[in-house]
């Protein structure tokens, strides 16, 4: 079936049945085969496409994602199903099990993502409060239990991972990004000279049809040394920045950082909580300020900034329109919108659906195939529309809806898309696509197929 037929219908049907394949009862996975675990971003915009059609379950799988939270405070990026999957890099590799913030029961990895969780709330109590009754109750019974668990993720972020007050997180290996083989990190992995790795065999190059779309086992090397190197200091976290051989303070979570302790602060005003609201509002401002500080004057585009090397990381990637996920000046938007519209960006004469590569087409490091490198991926272009709802920038939220869903309509929720052609790349049946689409439907604006 042609996508320019399918009917609104139709695709939102198909989104649901891909969260119910993935749904295991109290999680989801992020994919049935390459992913079979919880990821806590991926939980995050998976509650948001939940709640459009079920609160509960939206509910349910924040509640498990905050129930494997760290006694720091820390919520872990992958925690582990009981089965034993054979997903590489498991549990026993990552040697958490003697972490002493662990919680007890808990299997997880010891690093972090983008703490987008509570933009996920907010979406929850607003679906929540249009449907009202039990929904609404539940929803804002999950808000009082959990705002603490919240609360605690966004000051230990603050404290530790941002222990010089700049307004930038400091990160300690690529996939806390969730940009995990992106070429901002090129400069920083090029530094690391790993010691002995213990031997592995990878299970994601067996989940797609051409290898050149994932990370070659060099750098695959290099991630798993740093993961050596936290778990030899027991991911004690001022011995790990003593320790580890990658240190960046990453823009774009910083201005995730920004924008969701922002949306948190609403929800303490909402529990009347209002001490909590101006110490959140305070957070959100300083990480507004500390993107905004990072914007490269010629470029337009915000940099990371490598703390061992002491320089700037300036790449033409997705990851330097930070600023308008944080919110900030109005000259230094204005700038950003103009740039992601413009012709290096959804304005390329290439681009099969106007929506922004990982990787700028015009970049010597964009590959239109390799995963972080260059292709479309759909969750954060919601990130990107929900951040231009906020601002009144309706255009352009309907520009980035209005392709999605056209690019969304082959029903396969492909993890990634190569830009030029739309072919579904990495692992098919992803769970947050699918939820990308059905929050994109649950919004306003044009419809599915012209």
């Amino acid at each position: 079936m042609s996508s320019d037929t399918i009917s609104t219908e139709q695709l939102r049907t198909s989104a649901i049945e891909v969260l119910r394949l993935n749904d295991l009862g109290t999680m989801t996975t992020a994919a049935p085969n390459l992913y079979p675990h919880m990821w806590s971003w991926d939980a995050a915009f998976v509650a948001i496409g939940l709640a459009r059609f079920d609160v509960p379950r939206a509910i349910t799988e924040l509640r498990t994602l905050l129930a494997a939270q760290w006694t720091t405070g820390m919520i872990p990026h992958i925690v582990f199903t009981d089965d034993d999957t054979g997903y590489f890099p498991g549990f026993d590799r990552w040697g958490t099990a003697g972490a002493a913030a662990l919680p007890d029961g808990t299997k997880s990895s010891g690093i972090c993502q983008p703490p987008v969780h509570a933009i996920a709330v907010r979406h929850i109590l607003d679906r929540a409060r249009e449907n009202g009754g039990a929904d609404q109750e539940a929803a804002e019974a999950f808000l009082a239990e959990s705002f603490d668990g919240w609360f605690a993720w966004h000051r230990w972020l603050a404290a530790v991972r941002d222990p010089d007050g700049v307004g930038l997180i400091e990160i300690h290996h690529g996939w806390e990004s969730g940009f995990d083989n992106s070429p901002r990190w090129d400069g920083p992995y090029a530094g690391i000279r790993p010691g002995r790795v213990e031997p592995f065999t990878r299970r994601d190059t067996l989940h797609v049809a051409d290898v050149s779309e994932r990370p070659d086992d060099a750098e695959y090397t290099k991630y798993l040394w740093l993961v050596q190197q936290m778990a030899s200091v027991g991911y004690d976290d001022d011995a790990v920045q003593e320790v580890v051989d990658f240190r960046v303070r990453d823009v774009f979570f910083s201005g995730i950082m920004s924008a969701a302790s922002d949306v948190l602060a609403g929800l303490a005003d909402e529990l009347g909580r209002s001490g909590d609201a101006t110490e959140l509002r305070h957070m959100s401002d300083r990480f507004r300020n500390g993107v905004d500080s990072t914007v490269d004057p010629v470029s337009g585009l915000a940099r990371d900034y490598d703390v061992l090397a002491g320089r700037w990381i300036a790449t033409d990637t997705v990851s330097g329109f930070a600023p308008l996920i944080a919110g900030g000046r109005p000259d230094v938007l204005a700038r950003q919108r103009s740039i992601l519209q413009g012709p290096e960006w959804l304005g390329h004469p290439q681009l099969l659906f106007a929506l922004p590569p990982s990787t700028s087409p015009s970049s010597p490091a964009f590959r239109p195939r390799t995963y972080w490198r260059g292709p479309v991926w759909p969750f954060l272009n919601l990130l990107l529309g929900w951040a231009c709802a906020r601002d009144g920038q309706l255009g352009l939220y309907r520009t980035l809806r209005s392709e999605s869903l056209r690019q969304l309509s082959d029903l396969t929720f492909g993890e990634y898309y190569e830009p030029f052609t739309g072919e579904p790349l990495g692992s098919l049946a992803q769970a947050w696509t699918a939820a990308a689409a059905l929050e994109w439907l649950g919004g306003e604006g044009t419809p599915v197929a012209d």
